[in-house]
């Protein structure tokens, strides 16, 4: 009769544990309501995807913070009234009316509005970021929506008329932390010059005036801007051959998976329905 009731005692007490559902399995989504034999959601239907609109957060409710570097010309630079144009800024505004939020842009020096996006001051970085194996590592990109094509200012009567010649020089220039630094600053067994030969400034514009004043020899930056400082200096001319070629992207938090996929499929509706290219033709002239 003991063992009986002890019998007894062992199976209520293991029917009490299993009704708790304690066991060593993760509770999952608590309070989501789903059934207990529902099934993960196949990567096609996902489950907070209604009508093709996943749920996400921003930094802050109703708006997109975009951080970039406003001097970087056609991408993003200042108006004579203090605000912000662009290729950059009018996609992120076109993004942002997509998503139903209003845009913010959060002007800062370039490394640091990568670092903006890192630490959750802001929801994506645009300002001609290439998409580089160092910098996945930290962040997550977008799908690219532009080719950047780094190229070497010079004077037109100065030391450097070839790459080559860049490998005889005392200083180049670059913005800081940009890709044009990165590939300059690398050691001579790796193509770059050394660090000891690359200076890096602000913004694009403060390399182009040290190579006006004969601070540097050459300048190692985007085309597009590199075209706007040419422009603007007389004696300066953009070499011929081309320093290296990039794509851009839209850079987020790492793992921020649901805006990723929103900003990946605004930008893919603006491409489809020509917003997109209308703002490219809006500042970049066919030659």
């Amino acid at each position: 009769m003991k063992k009986f009731m002890t019998l007894l005692l062992a199976l209520a007490m293991v029917l009490s544990l299993a009704a708790c559902g304690g066991g060593d399995k993760p509770a999952g989504n608590a309070g989501s309501g789903a059934p207990a034999d529902s099934q993960p959601a196949s990567p096609d239907t996902p489950a907070d995807v209604d009508a093709g609109a996943a749920v996400f957060s921003t930094v802050e409710e109703g708006k997109l913070h975009m951080s970039t570097n406003a001097a970087f010309p056609p991408y993003e630079m200042t108006t004579d009234a203090g605000g912000f144009e662009g290729i950059d800024v009018e996609v992120a505004g076109a993004i942002a009316e997509k998503l139903g939020l209003e845009l913010v842009v959060d002007d800062m020096g370039f490394d640091a509005a990568l670092t903006a996006v890192q630490t959750g001051q802001s929801d994506i970085a645009m300002a001609g970021i290439t998409v580089s194996e160092e910098r996945q590592q930290v962040m997550d990109f977008s799908d690219t929506y532009a080719t950047g094509v780094q190229v070497v200012i010079v004077k037109e009567d100065g030391p450097v008329q070839s790459l080559d010649d860049l490998s005889n020089v005392e200083m180049i220039g670059c913005q800081k932390a940009t890709t044009g630094y990165i590939y300059c600053s690398d050691t001579p067994e790796n193509g770059g010059y050394g660090e000891d030969h690359v200076t890096a400034f602000d913004t694009g514009a403060l390399a182009v005036m040290a190579l006006v004043n004969g601070q540097v020899d050459a300048v190692v930056i985007d085309n597009e801007p590199a075209k706007s400082f040419v422009a603007e200096n007389e004696g300066l001319k953009i070499l011929d051959t081309e320093f290296a070629v990039e794509d851009y992207a839209i850079g987020l938090a790492k793992g921020n998976t649901a805006l990723l996929d929103a900003v990946n499929a605004a930008m893919a509706e603006l491409k489809a329905d020509g917003t997109f290219q209308a703002i490219v033709d809006k500042y970049i002239t066919a030659a």
